[in-house]
């Protein structure tokens, strides 16, 4: 690959990130007044952050069991209004010992 094609490269790749960065502030210059609208974009973080985060819980330990009781031990302790070092303590605690048990 010569220089030429090296630049060329980096120039379409620094494009291609760009485009995403800057394209919501050209469409959305105004404030959004539409009510549906403003819901759906409230949740995305949310969705995207469990979709990116929840296979690799299911697969991060040795056994999908400790995982899925490390899962659902957070889930409960954080039904609860636990904070989130709680949240994490419990759910490392209990995979911890479903991986001796298993």
């Amino acid at each position: 690959m010569t220089i030429t094609n090296q630049f060329i490269a980096v120039l379409i790749m620094a494009v291609v990130t760009y485009i995403p960065r800057v394209a919501p502030l050209v469409i959305f210059k105004r404030k959004i007044k539409s009510k549906f609208l403003c819901s759906f974009l409230s949740y995305v973080p949310y969705a995207v952050l469990g979709a990116m985060t929840f296979p690799s819980i299911l697969y991060s330990t040795k056994h999908i069991y400790s995982a899925v009781a490390g899962l659902l031990t957070a889930l409960v302790v954080a039904y609860f209004d636990k904070s989130l070092i709680k949240v994490a303590v419990s759910a490392i605690l209990t995979v911890y010992i479903f991986e001796l048990l298993i």
